[in-house]
């Protein structure tokens, strides 16, 4: 099978690449490094990438005229800076578009796309949140521009699937409350957490039943990739601390949830474990923490990145 990944260099894509050339599938990855890392894929026999941004719709095109894609993973986005609205919207939704129309353009057999569970605001009216919740994307920039490009690949008429995922975590994430605890306790930096649960989802796991849905299994639609348990922020710095082996000398500090904060983020993943047989996103919280910090302790974190609004205490 033919697999062009876009941000295949970035946490999820590269996971999903390695897993694919390992079986003998042939990968294209293509990515700006805006947040992908170059040293998150190694240059091999079927796979191959190439530089660019999916916002430059004539790179995108060649790239699929001359690789031919049976699947399309489309992983990448923009969400380093909560306050670039144009730049969100220039890669999420306009590149979305792009990357969508030359998938119709090439007929693949199937189309998979990464939205946030942002996309239902930050006051969901169940938990967990059912697959049919209404959208609310109207909190984030970030929110937003997803719920924008996910509306164009509804629209495209193509075999699609679209995960809605919980806070996926591992070994290459450099985004979110794990990689940036690391990154703080590292430097001597005091952390904070917030009092707030959220539902995690390892890499491992994630990878899955993405790689069963890029085969064909389950129906088009919508899916929520997640674990359907939740956690304190707390217990996942706690889970860090010990990870790292370090002892602190006083207790971190909680601090109360901004108003316009969720106390939870929780997915029902019900659809998607009966869509695939077998599956439950179920990795110990502990173990998976303790294999993204031997990976940061190996290659390092020069920087970490959030579509959160931190000037809000998100």
């Amino acid at each position: 099978m033919k697999v062009l990944i876009t941000g295949g260099s970035g946490f999820i894509g590269s996971h999903i690449a390695d897993q694919l050339v390992e079986r003998g599938d042939q990968v294209l990855a293509l990515d700006n490094y805006a947040t992908g890392r170059r040293d998150n894929l190694v240059i091999r026999e079927g796979l191959s990438v190439a530089e660019g941004s999916i916002a430059d719709r004539e790179f995108v095109d060649a790239q699929f005229d001359s690789f031919g894609p049976d699947v399309v993973i489309h992983a990448a986005a923009s969400y380093k800076d909560p306050h670039d609205w144009v730049g969100d919207s220039i890669t999420n939704v306009a590149g979305t578009a792009a990357v969508t129309q030359a998938a119709m353009r090439h007929e693949v057999d199937r189309f998979i796309y990464f939205q946030t569970a942002l996309c239902y605001g930050l006051h969901p009216d169940t938990q967990p949140i059912t697959i049919d919740h209404d959208l609310r994307p109207w909190d984030s920039s970030y929110a937003i521009s997803k719920t924008g490009g996910e509306a164009y690949i509804k629209m495209s008429g193509l075999d699609y699937m679209s995960f809605r995922l919980a806070n996926g975590y591992g070994p290459r994430n450099i985004s979110g409350p794990l990689p940036t605890f690391f990154h703080r306790l590292t430097n001597g930096q005091k952390c904070f957490v917030m009092d707030t649960r959220r539902d995690f989802v390892f890499i491992d796991d994630l990878v899955q039943v993405v790689v069963r849905a890029g085969d064909g299994e389950g129906e088009s639609g919508d899916y929520h990739l997640s674990s359907g348990s939740d956690y304190s922020i707390q217990e996942l710095f706690e889970a860090t601390v010990r990870a790292m082996g370090i002892e602190l000398e006083e207790e971190v500090e909680v601090r109360e949830r901004h108003p316009d904060d969720a106390y939870s983020i929780l997915l029902d993943p019900s659809k998607t474990t009966s869509a695939f047989p077998g599956w439950e996103a179920n990795f110990d919280l502990n173990e998976g923490v303790r294999r993204a910090v031997g990976y940061y302790m190996e290659f390092g974190i020069e920087q970490t990145f959030t579509h959160l609004d931190l000037d809000s205490n998100e």
